[in-house]
């Protein structure tokens, strides 16, 4: 009864444009031709009720909708939520439902004024019937007759961008916007603790990062009495590389990917890794250029391998990447994997700032592994933007590589230098945009990492 009530009262208080609003945010679930018999909110649930989106007890997808479109009054009143807490969920991945895409053309919708509507009518009356272009037809209703014709989609934004420049270039810097979160960065450093031949994990991390401490491996820390990380076999383990930098056959065989640069720069980044991760004494395995499907195979090989003699392993995933995904050179999708590899960073990519500076964009992370022993070390905080030179590699890897360089010898744990490499690179700045970066790190670590030099 109480859910039948929620519903009902969230009906009774939303008006036609609200219910046009979100019946066009759910247009992945409930396709249109659904849609068109649906004049009342009541119809609309029950639609989404039939597809399973809403039911007692998961009211998620709802409530994302309310948020959208800015009903914080309903989410509070009927659903026991607020903006606050939507935002903190909305950031969880795998959490938010209402595809980017749909999203975005819903904000244009909202900042589009009446007199910016007649100019994209005006402009589109040789796309579409007039009979859709009449002072009566919404943005929203342009939008899905653009759909209809062909000329809008997720990766198909030209006209739509065309149309902005020419009527509101804050509408283009929206459009722009999403397009960073089309193409992402995935510069990963996994660091994985071995298990036992029992399948019992083992005392050993797992991490994004590395460190090490003043203690011998194994040994307790005097002054916090916090055990440490047994870090005793030669080699260490191996540090495999996967290092993406040419990615013509993608802008060739893919066509919504003609904008995906090469990644300049990286070819720096994977020597510092190299580096570094030799000084601490693992083993370097480095492969370039790979398609999604050798990602895949070569990832797999090492998965398979006995490792048993050794106390980490690490891997560095420097590519192209979206949510969930990393691309190889030939535009293909390589997902993540299962749940003991998730977590890591997902960048996205916006092309040059300079002669030599590019941006990593906003960007959705997975959460990191439900396991202990995990390290992950994120470039930049969700939702900004971080950085990579053409000519000297990305800022975070760089200062990451700097300091655990400069601060291992000194027997410095983990979390303190990432701590210093947080100072660092929240100091730079990217002076054309007066834009700046912030990493975070992330982990279930239990005991201190020491990476002994020695």
């Amino acid at each position: 009864m109480e859910f039948s009530r929620q519903l009902y009262a969230i009906s009774e208080a939303l008006d036609r444009a609200e219910l046009a609003a979100l019946k066009f945010l759910s247009l992945e679930y409930v396709p249109l031709r659904k849609q068109e018999a649906i004049e009342e909110p009541k119809a609309f649930f029950q639609a989404l009720l039939e597809k399973g989106m809403i039911e007692a007890g998961d009211l998620a997808f709802l409530r994302e909708l309310l948020y959208r479109i800015s009903r914080m009054d309903l989410l509070a009143a009927q659903l026991g939520s607020s903006r606050e807490a939507m935002e903190r969920e909305l950031q969880i991945p795998g959490r938010a439902q209402v595809s980017p895409f749909r999203y975005l053309l819903f904000q244009l919708s909202e900042n589009i004024t009446k007199e910016e509507m007649k100019c994209f009518k005006f402009l589109l009356g040789k796309e579409l019937p007039k009979c859709k272009l009449s002072p009566e037809t919404t943005m929203l209703d342009v939008f899905i007759e653009m759909e209809k014709k062909g000329i809008l989609g997720e990766d198909n934004l030209t006209v739509l961008k065309t149309l902005c420049e020419k009527i509101d270039k804050s509408l283009l810097k929206k459009i722009e916007e999403y397009e960073l979160n089309l193409f992402g960065e995935e510069e990963m450093l996994v660091i994985e603790g071995q298990r036992s031949s029992t399948g019992v994990p083992e005392t050993c991390p797992r991490l994004w990062a590395s460190s090490v401490a003043h203690d011998s491996p194994g040994s307790c820390d005097q002054s916090s009495q916090l055990e440490a990380y047994k870090m005793t076999s030669r080699p260490r383990g191996v540090c495999l590389i996967l290092n993406n930098h040419n990615f013509a056959k993608a802008r060739k065989a893919v066509p919504e990917l003609k904008k995906m640069k090469d990644r300049n720069g990286t070819d720096v980044d994977a020597a510092a890794l190299s580096k570094v991760f030799s000084t601490l004494h693992f083993k370097i395995e480095e492969y370039k250029d790979l398609t999604a499907e050798e990602i895949r195979k070569i990832v797999n090989i090492y998965r398979c391998k006995d490792h048993n003699d050794k106390d980490c392993f690490v891997c560095c995933v420097l590519s192209h990447g979206k949510k969930g995904i990393i691309y190889g050179v030939d535009g293909q999708e390589a997902c993540q994997g299962d749940a003991r590899q998730k977590g890591v960073t997902i960048e996205t990519d916006s092309g040059e700032q300079d002669s030599s500076l590019e941006t990593d964009a906003r960007f959705q992370l997975d959460c990191i592994p439900s396991e202990a022993d995990f390290l992950l070390g994120m470039a930049t905080l969700q939702d900004y933007v971080s950085y990579r030179s053409s000519s000297q590699g990305s800022w975070y890897i760089q200062s990451l590589c700097q300091h655990l360089e400069n601060s291992c010898p000194r027997g410095e744990d983990i979390l303190t230098i990432l701590t210093a490499v947080n100072q660092e690179v929240s100091r730079k700045i990217d002076k054309q945009n007066a834009a700046k970066q912030m990493p975070q790190p992330s982990f279930t670590l239990r005991k201190k990492l020491i990476f002994p030099v020695n």
